[in-house]
């Protein structure tokens, strides 16, 4: 069975800045995001033909064991003059992400986060252990990594749509690589050493995007970037200035590498992800004043 697997606040945040707070609900509150989530959800749904919908949750969206490696991870996140490691979210955001987490359930799609793990962790173990083609929705670039014949991700970050008009793109082993110069299973250690600033990884300095991707085309993951780059007789793309950028850098990559790479749990090997629709799911939806777009979904969905 096709499963559909999102990266939920990655969607909810593109909604929520796609469409006008003057979409709001009996109460007058801003729900804009849900609508757009909701209809983002039918869209991927009727165009891919999904046959079960999981919502993946930032449960812990920065987990601690990442900080202690990276302490830079996500810091341009946190919420400014606050001892805690709490979020910044827009405030006309927070309750509607209640809204969702209470109403996708009801709608039949289940919600699941754990504790010291983030959505795209979740979705690595979803997409290792599922059986049958899977796709991922989400414009983390993170999740490329997961992505190989049986997985496929539906892009949805940056301004560009598909050529078929779609606010996604199809991203396959083939474009994939198309893309970025490199295959999916070595993005990581792509973004390792280009670094990423929507994550706070630093990268290595004065390695860019083109020099990465030569290194990685070259040589291959990150542990065989920093053996070549011990070697004297290791030639280009291997320049002298690059090999001591990689030597003086190499116990930073590595413990970027144990941050970047997604690696599936088991506990996602058995966790139950069919769910039907609760019998008030669009009277729930109308108090929320979404009613019409969680109509749609229902019927796309059934």
């Amino acid at each position: 069975m096709a499963a559909l697997l999102l990266d939920s606040a990655s969607l909810y945040y593109r909604a929520y800045f796609a469409l006008p707070e003057t979409i709001v609900g009996p109460d007058g509150a801003p729900v804009n995001a849900v609508r757009g989530f909701l209809e983002t959800v039918g869209a991927l749904v009727r165009d891919r033909g999904s046959q079960r919908v999981v919502a993946c949750w930032d449960d812990d969206w920065r987990p601690q064991w990442r900080v202690d490696l990276l302490p830079s991870y996500k810091t341009h996140r946190l919420l400014e003059d606050s001892d805690t490691d709490e979020e910044e979210v827009p405030d006309t955001l927070g309750p509607q992400v209640d809204i969702l987490r209470d109403l996708l359930p009801r709608l039949g799609i289940p919600v699941i986060g754990d504790e010291g793990f983030e959505a795209d962790d979740v979705i690595a173990g979803f997409a290792h252990h599922l059986r049958g083609p899977v796709d991922i929705a989400s414009g983390d670039r993170d999740l490329v990594q997961l992505v190989d014949d049986r997985v496929t991700l539906l892009y949805t970050g940056g301004t560009s749509a598909s050529r078929g008009g779609k606010p996604w793109q199809v991203l396959t082993p083939a474009s994939t690589e198309e893309r970025f110069g490199v295959a999916p299973r070595l993005y990581a250690d792509l973004a390792i050493l280009r670094g990423d600033p929507s994550d706070g990884l630093p990268g290595v300095r004065g390695i860019g995007e083109k020099t990465a991707a030569a290194l990685v085309s070259a040589f291959g993951d990150v542990e065989a970037i920093i053996a070549a780059a011990g070697d004297p007789g290791t030639g280009k793309p291997m320049t002298p200035a690059v090999r001591d950028r990689i030597l003086q850098a190499q116990d930073d990559i590595r413990r970027a590498e144990q941050v970047v790479r997604l690696r599936p749990d088991p506990r996602w090997k058995s966790h139950p992800i069919d769910a039907a629709a609760a019998a008030d799911a669009i009277d729930v939806a109308e108090s929320y004043g979404v009613g019409p777009a969680a109509r749609r979904l229902l019927d796309i969905i059934r």
